[in-house]
């Protein structure tokens, strides 16, 4: 991997070309798969469930700073112009333009809950943004009584300087005072929908009712992406917007090429999970992990499987504390094609994935010795990540 100078303020070449020698080796020298687990006793229910082959990939790659100086970033979206908008999770939604350029903060966001993992954090555009000026905002919304996980939808302005006719559709039950665990992925569905991926909140007791279809706590929803009304179709699991349950904090989601819905969450000491989300399955949490609790304890009954609880695609443990995915789809690295792709904060890489049927077949990563907040490819095949630092860097073909 090399290091594009193009861009970069000092602080961020020095750092750049730290990366670039840290990064030759691509995947080919990693040794992430000789990490002991954080759970000995927990085997795969499947091969190839964990610990996929590590790919071998010399893959010149140039790295290169879009824009530095964002403040926690967390969620970004390309415009059909070439800019991206940037959610930073104190409550402060960017423009990046074509040309590196940072924007004011524009106006008309709602107001947040910005503390511990809350903020403002995932943006989206609907699919006729082009001519609707549509999107959709994700953020822990402050009410009485403590927050929850809200969706709201609004136009962006010609100018790009403020949002019109912000509307909140969507909103968490019940609300909680606390500050970990909102999620929150939105993938539209790309036929007026969306998909919303919802923490459950982290806390004990309050995590076990992910198991419960009376509230939309550890859950993914389906709902139209104007209205907030439950989507057609959806499986009747108690709530008409419940999608799936039994989720624990899912950041990362997407849509492959088919139209099925794929998200990645985090687990909690070992675990983090890639699941392949069908209508009304039950995906496990808290009752099913492979990982334990913090600290070491087993997680209630300290079991990975069981009877009705679906099995992950894939897991990681040690965890790669996941950030963000897409499915590669560019003509820029053609190696990748229907790769996924995923950010990786304890990892601080990008993490890729091989798929064959379904099935994991192999893993690489790209170190970027920073954690990686988000993952976007960009309509010229180009990969995007948000780094923590506050950097928006590009990766592309040497």
């Amino acid at each position: 991997m090399t290091i594009s100078r193009h861009t970069m303020s000092g602080t961020a070449l020095a750092a750049a070309l730290a990366l670039g020698a840290a990064a030759a080796h691509a995947a080919s020298a990693t040794d992430f798969n000789d990490a002991p687990p954080n759970v000995e006793h927990f085997s795969p229910a499947f091969e190839g469930q964990t610990r996929a082959p590590v790919i071998t990939d010399d893959t010149p790659i140039k790295a290169s700073a879009a824009v530095t100086g964002l403040q926690n970033p967390w969620g970004m979206a390309e415009l059909p112009d070439g800019s991206w908008l940037v959610t930073e999770r104190g409550g402060s939604l960017r423009m990046v333009g074509a040309d590196g350029s940072l924007s004011d903060p524009i106006a008309g966001v709602p107001k947040v809950a910005s503390a511990g993992q809350g903020g403002l954090l995932d943006v989206q555009i609907a699919p006729d943004f082009a001519s609707s000026r549509r999107l959709w905002l994700s953020f822990s919304e402050p009410v009485e009584g403590g927050n929850h996980t809200a969706v709201a939808t609004a136009t962006l302005a010609a100018d790009g300087r403020a949002l019109e006719d912000l509307k909140v559709i969507f909103r968490q039950t019940p609300t909680y005072d606390g500050d970990k665990h909102f999620g929150s992925r939105i993938v539209p569905d790309g036929q007026g929908g969306i998909f919303v991926t919802l923490g459950e909140r982290s806390d004990v007791p309050i995590r076990d009712t992910a198991q419960a279809d009376d509230n939309t706590l550890g859950k993914i929803v389906h709902i139209d992406g104007t209205t907030g009304a439950p989507a057609a179709g959806n499986p009747g699991m108690g709530l008409p917007e419940i999608y799936a349950k039994g989720v624990r904090n899912v950041q990362a989601g997407t849509l492959d090429a088919s139209g099925q819905l794929w998200t990645i969450e985090h687990g909690p000491e070992g675990g983090d999970e890639l699941n392949r989300i069908e209508p009304g399955k039950n995906y496990g949490w808290p009752v099913i992990s492979y990982g334990q609790s913090y600290g070491g304890a087993p997680l209630n009954e300290g079991i990975s499987a069981k009877e009705g609880m679906e099995q992950p695609v894939y897991y990681w443990d040690p965890v790669i504390a996941p950030s963000g995915m897409a499915f590669y789809d560019g003509a820029m690295f053609p190696d990748w094609k229907g790769s996924i792709l995923v950010g990786g904060m304890v990892a601080q890489a990008l993490v890729r994935l091989t798929m064959e049927g379904g099935k994991v077949t192999g893993e690489a990563r790209y170190p970027q010795d920073e954690r990686v907040r988000d993952v976007a490819v960009a309509s010229d095949g180009s990969v995007r990540l948000l780094l923590d630092s506050g950097e928006m860097r590009v990766l592309t073909r040497q």
